[in-house]
């Protein structure tokens, strides 16, 4: 009981003594405070921080040696201090904005897609195959595609033609019923075809 009574007096006696630091010196050290910030908030806090300092500290306080307000200015001082150390040892932060978006976007979906696409030609004959890589995959024209592939530009528009009607036919719900999951992947093989 009598170490509660020692405590509930040591408690009382701290209050006091933040309350008596807080009335002779609080304004001092706010306005000290403001003139180092340059912000009344952040003043605000740098006091706060300076009596929990004091509370934490108070015998520091209690021991004759130099002012009790010197004390608290001092560090207030290496509290604001200290905050800008520490806001000039983190990296600037960039926000972002449509001008400078993200670095570099998922590449996942680029990867299953063409995964798919790589699937879907595999379902079709070597020779509607050669023809849709020659115009989509290399990016000839018709007339190019033809003389690499040594077949007249006709049957090159033909194969191509008949090539994605097989993979929308294909891919439309007709070529594996058993797998919906490998329907509902190929929309791009779907959008390429249309």
């Amino acid at each position: 009981m009598a170490a509660l009574w020692s405590r509930a007096r040591q408690r009382s006696s701290d209050e006091i003594l933040i309350r008596a630091l807080y009335e002779e010196h609080g304004r001092a050290l706010l306005a000290y405070a403001q003139r180092l910030t340059g912000d009344r908030a952040a003043a605000e806090d740098v006091v706060q921080e300076t009596l929990i300092r004091a509370w934490k500290h108070h015998e520091s306080l209690t021991n004759g040696k130099g002012s009790v307000r010197g004390w608290l200015l001092t560090v207030a001082r290496n509290i604001v201090t200290d905050r800008c150390r520490a806001r000039a040892a983190r990296p600037t932060e960039v926000a972002e904005s449509p001008a400078n978006g993200p670095v570099e976007s998922d590449h996942a979906e680029a990867v299953v897609d063409s995964m798919v696409v790589m699937e879907a030609l595999d379902q079709l004959s070597p020779d509607h195959r050669e023809v849709l890589v020659e115009l989509y995959f290399q990016g000839r024209t018709v007339t190019e595609a033809a003389k690499t592939l040594g077949i007249p530009a006709g049957t090159v528009k033909s194969r191509s033609h008949y090539a994605l009607k097989a993979l929308r036919e294909l891919y439309a719900g007709n070529g594996d019923p058993k797998n919906p999951e490998r329907r509902s992947r190929l929309v791009v093989v779907k959008e390429a075809a249309a």
